[in-house]
């Protein structure tokens, strides 16, 4: 009787620990087949996902020539470092524009490349989900390996860029001829500096502007002792046009063709917007030479001393102020010589195309 107490005692044990196991074992089944655990499982990688591109950013930018133009086709390559499996090409469209999206956030450069002109790269470092948009990048023609390898004299060239600076105008139309976007163009010679000045005193829309400037004194009743009717608005029309006239021949073509300076503003377009607004400033009392190396602007500050001492000689004499008023005229001169440089440097380069397909060579 014990042994089969004792035999059952063992198969009730036994029976027990079965139970306990397959109690266990379904605890187990319940909590990983349960739907919250599931949902710990699957929707976790969804949520890190989400954060991830949460943090993602765009970069952006517009290519343009030296003249202006927007460039069609131009290659952007994202990731310019030594893992080129991880680059990414993107192509400028009709309005230049190039875009990279889902772009994750830390350094970057994108170099820039298009048939015939120099290559541009741009640096930056990418915060997080931000819209990175970056300065206009311009690409220009590789003047030096022109010169070196394909053998074009020197006249043959600047008369070349010459011939594409005057085709610069904003919005297509107002003459834009004295600034040069090549960053190492040859130096003008007395020829093209007389030339460019002459182009820009009788173009039509100078012209016209002379002669809207001259309207507007008239209707202002500036230089009173003009008299008004048409005989008024004639000496108007004149006097105006002389201050443009003389400006630009003695500050554009007299003095640097003296001095062995060159009239141009010298477009920056790269580098913090510190130092391009003080190229801009300082292009009234800094120029390059025709050695090319940057001095004194001597003939823009003479040349506007100058212009003020003619403009005292045609004047009314009650508008006059005696030396006074040529300090004063002269300063003005320097002041709007700065304002366009900033123009040049910030604003026109995107209202300047350049009527020539210079995207297609």
């Amino acid at each position: 009787m014990l042994g089969n107490l004792g035999r059952k005692g063992f198969l009730l044990r036994k029976g027990f620990l079965s139970a306990v196991g397959k109690f266990v074992w379904l605890c187990l089944l319940v909590l990983f087949c349960s739907p919250g655990a599931r949902s710990r499982q699957d929707l976790n990688p969804v949520a890190t996902r989400q954060h991830v591109s949460d943090q993602l950013g765009s970069i952006s930018g517009k290519i343009v020539d030296q003249s202006g133009a927007n460039i069609v086709g131009a290659v952007a390559k994202l990731g310019c470092g030594k893992e080129s499996s991880s680059v990414r090409e993107a192509t400028s469209d009709e309005d230049g524009l190039f875009a990279f999206s889902r772009v994750t956030p830390g350094p970057f450069c994108v170099n820039i490349s298009a048939p015939g002109l120099v290559s541009q790269q741009v640096s930056g470092t990418l915060q997080s989900a931000q819209a990175y948009v970056t300065p206009v990048i311009v690409l220009v023609i590789p003047t030096q390996v022109t010169e070196v390898h394909v053998g074009v004299p020197t006249e043959e060239l600047v008369a070349e860029q010459v011939k594409e600076q005057e085709k610069q105008r904003v919005f297509g139309f107002i003459p834009n001829f004295y600034v040069t976007y090549v960053s190492d163009p040859v130096p003008l010679s007395t020829k093209y500096k007389f030339e460019l000045a002459w182009k820009s005193a009788t173009d039509p829309v100078t012209l016209g502007g002379v002669a809207f400037l001259a309207g507007i004194d008239q209707a202002g009743d500036r230089w009173h002792d003009y008299g008004q009717g048409t005989e008024g608005y004639a000496k108007r029309v004149g006097a105006t046009y002389a201050n443009v006239f003389s400006a630009t021949f003695i500050g554009g073509a007299i003095m640097p063709s003296l001095l062995k300076q060159d009239p141009r503003y010298f477009y920056k377009g790269t580098g913090t917007k510190r130092s391009r607004l003080l190229r801009a400033v300082g292009s009234s009392f800094i120029c390059k030479g025709d050695n090319g190396k940057w001095q004194p602007n001597y003939s823009n500050v003479i040349g506007s001393f100058a212009g003020a001492g003619l403009e005292a000689a045609y004047i009314p004499a009650r508008d006059r102020q005696g030396s006074g008023f040529v300090v004063s005229g002269a300063l003005i001169r320097l002041a709007e010589t700065s304002l366009a440089g900033v123009l040049q440097e910030f604003v026109l380069p995107k209202l300047s195309p350049n009527h020539s397909n210079r995207s297609s060579r």
